[in-house]
């Protein structure tokens, strides 16, 4: 056992009289996974953090040595099983565990290939879903847990260009809400976080690209023209965001972070439920026709 998890066993660790959560972060090498780990790390926590390419990673650990490095790539099952059963042992439980490796596909769903498609689900959802069996046991072994989803605003709404993200995203919050209604009754909880748009590499090296049809060129234009004209929030901010949430006594099943193109996430959602909801009421008697009887 290293001398910090003895510090958490016996109390202490330098974080006051909190004591120190343990943390599993996937797709820990850039954007938020980094923050999260940084900020984490900060409060002396421990953290096992999760990338493809460790070596993104030599830097945060040699300033926090603590911090373990796992390589992993979510799609792969065995190795998702393995790295988690590591970091337990390591750390002797996971406390937090955060979802968040993933990245964005950018294609208008004509554009879009059932193999990009399925590439998209498989990282986003189903190694979400990899991390979430491999972590249950132990947490439901110890009456304690909670899992943190990262979705985004595109979980909830939905945006021209960018279907097979929204797809992954919204298949994520279904899954994570029958999740948090499964597990409850063991102790643990789900939060599943929605952020606007960061400051992150969400739309650089790290997104995919179908091949573009030109009938679709004018919608590229006009989502390139409102990214122009917006500033991202700071990742950094929602790590501390993050930090509030997990120490909440009743911590929130969904949350909104940030904006997007310069509206508040809260009024975007705000709207478009209302537009839903307007729109079921305006089809309501059919809707009663519907059930024939």
């Amino acid at each position: 056992m290293s001398d910090r998890v003895e510090a958490v066993a016996a109390g202490t660790g330098g974080s006051g009289d909190r004591e120190p959560k343990t943390w599993l972060i996937t797709g820990a090498s850039r954007g938020f996974g980094r923050q999260f780990a940084q900020a984490a790390l900060r409060r002396g926590d421990n953290v096992a953090a999760t990338a493809r390419d460790v070596s993104t990673l030599a830097d945060l650990q040699a300033e926090y040595p603590g911090l373990l490095r796992l390589a992993l790539d979510v799609t792969d099952a065995d190795a998702v099983r393995e790295r988690v059963a590591e970091a337990e042992a390591h750390f002797g439980g996971l406390d937090v565990v955060v979802n968040n490796a993933g990245y964005g596909h950018f294609g208008a769903v004509e554009e879009v290939t059932d193999a990009e498609l399925q590439a998209q689900l498989e990282t986003n959802v189903l190694g979400a879903h990899r991390v979430v069996r491999a972590v249950l046991p132990g947490m439901r072994a110890r009456g304690r847990g909670h899992i943190i989803q990262i979705s985004s605003i595109g979980g909830v709404a939905a945006y021209p260009g960018l279907g097979a993200y929204h797809a992954s995203k919204w298949a994520l919050e279904a899954l994570s809400e029958s999740l948090a209604a499964e597990v409850g009754r063991f102790g643990i909880r789900v939060t599943i976080v929605e952020p606007g748009g960061y400051d992150t590499d969400w739309g650089g090296s790290s997104a995919r690209r179908s091949q573009a049809l030109p009938a679709y060129d004018p919608m590229r234009e006009a989502a390139a023209a409102r990214r122009s004209r917006t500033v991202p929030g700071d990742p950094a901010a929602a790590a501390q965001a993050l930090l509030e949430i997990v120490d909440a006594d009743q911590p929130p099943l969904r949350v909104l972070f940030g904006a997007l193109f310069g509206t508040p996430v809260t009024e975007i959602v705000r709207a478009t439920y209302e537009r839903r909801l307007a729109e079921w009421a305006a089809w309501e008697d059919l809707s009663a026709r519907a059930y024939g009887r």
